[in-house]
């Protein structure tokens, strides 16, 4: 009879064990979603910045970009098929400050280029080929 008593006494314990763990487990879950939701609740959002030159960086004026986007168009058309870093030396300018200048020009249809990375060669496109595009 010893036996079953000990037996219950120990299902016993064991259960109160699990509910004791499981109460506890709750509780720390609770506490963590709450700290989440406060952390959030908190934080600032981020709104979209505007990107503005970093000291000793000035934009450069759309007229400007025009300027050298032409310098850079009449050197294509001179030699077709160059690499950036020929052309820049034969506009005068890095092949980082033409960037902007030739995006605009591949948008606008009068420059193609062909290749990835250093390899890129450039290419005047036909007059009407830019006006159908």
């Amino acid at each position: 009879m010893t036996n079953t008593k000990t037996n219950t006494d120990l299902g016993q314990r064991i259960e109160d064990m699990v509910r004791e763990h499981v109460a506890a487990s709750r509780k720390a879950a609770q506490d963590a979603v709450e700290r989440a939701f406060a952390s959030a609740a908190a934080a600032p959002t981020r709104a979209a910045r505007r990107r503005t030159p970093s000291q000793g960086q000035k934009r450069r004026a759309s007229a400007d970009l025009v300027a050298l986007g032409d310098r850079f168009y009449e050197a294509v058309c001179a030699k077709p098929g160059e690499t950036m870093t020929v052309l820049a030396a034969n506009v005068g300018a890095s092949a980082r400050e033409l960037h902007r200048s030739v995006t605009l020009l591949r948008r606008a249809g009068r420059v193609r280029s062909v290749g990835n990375r250093s390899l890129t060669r450039y290419f005047p496109m036909a007059k009407g080929a830019a006006a159908s595009a």
